[in-house]
């Protein structure tokens, strides 16, 4: 479990991105912070592995407080994911994945097993192990990232717009491996996005952010939904007007959903009776 206590930042020259943020991110889930550029998302999730320092209150992991445990070491701890993966491109597709236990001391035959193992973990072919970041396409960098960031079999994974920078097909098969992989370990992951619908499938819990972090509405998707906080919500989701304003409509072949602008969605299907 990881507990934002009133926290908050201020950055030098006076700009505050977070203020007097609370919040409890439950083990084993998915808590997806989303909001629009510069709303401090980013700041949040980097203050969990102390890439970014609170100006005041206190973040905790299962109770201990992240201020009295040395910043290399929580980081090595914690897995990061980043948006365009962050590749070191003078290392081999296995040893970017192999980096962090490296550096915690275990050897080199060991952790090429490993990597080997979390390229077939995250959908990756182990003959590319020994291919640099410049001979992957953008998705397959992208897997390695996330492969990286499992390496040292961390609780906590940090995901920040890790899929933001494929195109939209790919994005949809590395959202569907997440999923599958979520499944399979069950970590506590972080992610964020300024992509509601993203958020909405991916999320256990989704916490809508304001500009500095200030919590519009957290929740599970399907409560967000049914009933936005305020119109803040309502308009950020697109619950009064878009793909999520939905009516029905009467044709010959049956019920039709149909969004907003008047779309056709999908098809109402009765289920058959017993």
């Amino acid at each position: 479990m990881i507990e934002f206590s009133t926290v908050s930042k201020v950055f030098p020259g006076g700009t505050r991105a977070v203020d007097d943020f609370s919040l409890v991110i439950p083990s084993r889930k998915t808590t997806v912070f989303v909001g629009s550029s510069g709303c401090g998302k980013t700041t949040l999730l980097r203050m969990i592995n102390r890439m970014v320092e609170p100006s005041a209150g206190t973040i905790a992991i299962d109770g201990d407080d992240i201020a009295s445990r040395p910043p290399v070491q929580l980081r090595r701890s914690i897995g990061y994911v980043m948006q365009n993966s962050g590749l070191l491109p003078h290392f081999t597709v296995a040893e970017n994945i192999a980096t962090v236990p490296v550096l915690q001391g275990e050897n080199r035959k060991k952790s090429r097993a490993r990597a080997l193992e979390l390229m077939e973990t995250v959908g990756l072919d182990t003959a590319m192990a020994d291919r640099y970041p410049s001979q992957l396409s953008g998705g397959q960098q992208q897997r390695v990232g996330v492969a990286r960031g499992l390496a040292a079999d961390p609780n906590i994974l940090l995901m920040d717009e890790p899929f933001g920078a494929v195109d939209p097909i790919v994005r949809d098969e590395l959202q569907q491996e997440l999923l599958r992989l979520q499944n399979d370990i069950g970590k506590t992951i972080v992610f964020v996005t300024h992509d509601i619908d993203e958020a909405f499938l991916l999320g256990d819990q989704v916490v809508l952010l304001e500009k500095g972090a200030r919590v519009a509405q957290v929740g599970a998707p399907s409560e967000i939904i049914e009933n936005p906080a305020n119109d803040f919500v309502a308009s950020f989701i697109g619950a009064v007007k878009g793909k999520r304003a939905l009516r029905l409509k009467k044709t010959e072949r049956g019920t039709v959903v149909v969004d907003a602008e008047g779309r056709t969605q999908g098809a109402l299907v009765e289920e058959p009776r017993p």
